[in-house]
């Protein structure tokens, strides 16, 4: 208990110091010893929100369930956050405890902070969301190529960053070489890793795309795709015809098109389940759709 009690009287002390010393922004600033690597209660509305965050989805009720421990135990891993000019700060990681503090309406949330230039922030952001284990095979590419491309690494060099073997890293990258359909198929969960990897060497997209059908329609296992991308690549098999959609779609299809303004797109499985897709043209045209859905 008493080793608590200093720990929370530390972190009081050190926001102080961030009040008389705000424009801490390098280490060679005075007090930035005492405040960089270290824990403190900062202001959830001081705290902006990581541009480089590579996850984009956010499971709604996990993050009520994290709230609700949140609220019964306190915020027991710190976030990390980055100093910015005055007493502004930007995430690192932590979101997920970030957006659960503010469900349950806290003020504030204990932080680890860091001094970081732009390159190190994104660097820091994707190799820590890497490591996360519920990351869909596309996220994980996608941070991948953005640690190439925009911090000027080799595969050689992201394995060793991220902790992975090269052939692991090229695998994943190479799952970005697939049409933009079967890509969100993997997202959604529709087909595995697995089944991306048999249809990358099919180069070809309609191909890839009439192997994806397949999958769905028939439910083929990685196995079975992998056969049938063999037979397709020797020339040996029939491209599967288009699917008709049943008439209770096709006519539907028309008043939801109406209603929204745009020509929707629908997809149907064999078991009767499908996806709407509602196209949208710029902000405006998104907000409006939003406000029809109120």
């Amino acid at each position: 208990m008493a080793k608590a009690t200093k720990k929370q009287a530390l972190g009081r002390g050190l926001s102080a110091l961030l009040q008389e010393s705000p424009n801490i922004n390098s280490a060679s600033d005075k007090n930035a010893d005492k405040l960089v690597g270290n824990i403190i209660e900062i202001k959830l509305n001081s705290i902006a929100v990581n541009p480089y965050q590579p996850r984009t989805y956010f499971d709604e009720e996990a993050l009520r369930e994290l709230a609700s421990s949140i609220k019964e135990l306190g915020v027991i891993q710190p976030i990390t956050v980055r100093k910015l000019e005055g007493n502004s700060f930007q995430l690192v990681s932590g979101e997920r405890r970030f957006r659960a503090s503010k469900l349950i309406g806290n003020t504030t949330i204990p932080a680890y902070v860091r001094i970081a230039n732009d390159q190190e922030m994104l660097e820091m952001a994707l190799v820590e969301n890497i490591q996360r284990k519920n990351l869909d095979p596309i996220e994980v590419a996608l941070s991948y190529q953005r640690l190439i491309d925009e911090i000027n690494l080799t595969q050689e060099d992201l394995s060793t960053r991220v902790g992975k073997k090269r052939s692991t890293v090229t695998n994943y990258l190479r799952l970005l070489k697939l049409d933009p359909i079967i890509q969100t198929g993997m997202r959604d969960g529709f087909i595995s890793m697995g089944h991306g990897r048999a249809m990358i060497n099919v180069e070809n997209t309609d191909d890839q795309l009439a192997i994806y059908e397949k999958i769905l329609r028939d439910k083929l296992s990685v196995r079975q795709t992998e056969y049938l991308v063999k037979t397709v690549k020797s020339g040996k098999v029939t491209k599967p015809k288009k699917k008709t959609l049943p008439k209770f779609v096709r006519d539907g299809k028309k008043d939801i098109s109406a209603f929204f303004g745009h020509k929707v797109d629908v997809s149907v499985t064999n078991s009767g389940k499908g996806k709407i897709t509602i196209p949208f043209h710029s902000e405006e045209d998104f907000n409006r759709i939003k406000n029809l859905l109120k």
